[in-house]
């Protein structure tokens, strides 16, 4: 029995020093502190384009509305907001537009743009539609718009 208890006894003065030693090293490190940073581009929005076709009957004084239908794309790689739309008769770059002697912006009424505002998907599109009349001015020659190519300029944002 002697030899059982004294062999109990070896092994746990044992386990205790292996728990010691363990146990010490369980207990010993280094404290560290530390920061860090990224960073990235963003892109930037594209422009719209923005395309239209006609429908209806020549322009006269007082005559037959056009309508418009125009598109909206987004050319560019993510989500776009097409917030408004605006439609003059004006030449390609959006400056004053005048055909002919006796003829300009001024003889023709266009109607607000019909759209839905929307958040455009990269390559998506919107549609929307506009009407073109010339108006009667009395007292003014408007001989001069016979056979003008009249131009609608779009902007939008």
């Amino acid at each position: 029995m002697s030899k059982v208890a004294g062999r109990k006894k070896r092994i746990i003065i044992t386990t205790a020093a292996m728990l010691a030693v363990g146990g010490g090293a369980a207990f010993a490190y280094w404290s560290a502190t530390g920061t860090g940073n990224g960073t990235t581009t963003a892109g930037t929005s594209s422009n719209f384009t923005i395309t239209s076709s006609v429908t209806g009957g020549a322009l006269s004084p007082n005559g037959p509305t056009q309508t418009f239908t125009f598109v909206v794309t987004n050319p560019g790689t993510g989500v776009q907001k097409l917030s408004a739309v605006d439609a003059t008769v004006a030449t390609t770059t959006g400056a004053a537009w005048t055909a002919v002697s006796g003829c300009s912006a001024a003889d023709f009424a266009v109607g607000t743009p019909a759209f839905t505002i929307a958040e455009i998907p990269a390559n998506g599109t919107a549609t929307g539609t506009v009407t073109l009349q010339m108006i009667d001015r009395p007292g003014v020659n408007q001989d001069g718009c016979k056979g003008a190519t009249v131009p609608l300029h779009f902007a939008a944002s």
